[in-house]
């Protein structure tokens, strides 16, 4: 059968061109709408942090290391299938001897648009629950807005620590290894 042409009759009999019926998507990509979620996030953030000096913006940054811990929404989802650098990744943890190339490599696998608005949204919700400070969360976004993978790495990090059992879950529970 041959393929049917995007101006041509849908075969649903709608009488309708292929191109506006049965089984075509239209409108922006998921990953396209992340970008773009991201994109506006950022930008607010920014615009509320632009006052801040060199020094006090350095220290919010440095302060993104800690922000997986608060709560596990701020951590990275890890996969239900481990990719082989992530195995390895959760045996270094487990071992407390995490190498930093390796971690940049497991990075790479999870960092997706979709990702970064998953964890953007976490740090909104916490911001607007107050369970974290309003100019760290702005931080955050801006960093999950940009090219930095500085709080994709530690919510990597935490959320394997956690799994392993090399660190408690923000409520205090220690996971079995």
């Amino acid at each position: 059968m041959a393929k049917v042409g995007r101006n041509e009759p849908c075969p649903c009999g709608s009488g309708r061109k292929v191109k506006r019926c049965c089984g075509v998507r239209g409108g922006p990509s998921e990953e396209s709408l992340a970008r773009a979620f991201l994109a506006h996030a950022s930008r607010e953030a920014a615009g509320e942090l632009r006052r801040l000096s060199d020094a006090e913006l350095l220290d919010l940054f440095e302060e993104l290391w800690e922000l997986p811990a608060a709560d596990l929404s701020l951590q990275v989802e890890l996969p239900k299938l481990l990719s082989p650098e992530l195995n390895r990744l959760c045996d270094a943890v487990a071992d407390d001897d995490p190498d930093p190339e390796l971690l940049d490599a497991a990075v790479v696998a999870i960092d997706t648009p979709s990702e970064r608005a998953r964890l953007a949204r976490a740090v909104i919700a916490q911001a607007q629950a107050q369970a974290i400070d309003a100019r760290l969360a702005d931080a955050a976004l801006i960093d999950l807005g940009s090219d930095s993978r500085q709080l994709l790495r530690a919510g990597l990090l935490e959320a394997v620590a956690v799994r392993v059992g090399a660190a408690r879950t923000p409520a205090g529970i220690l996971l079995p290894a």
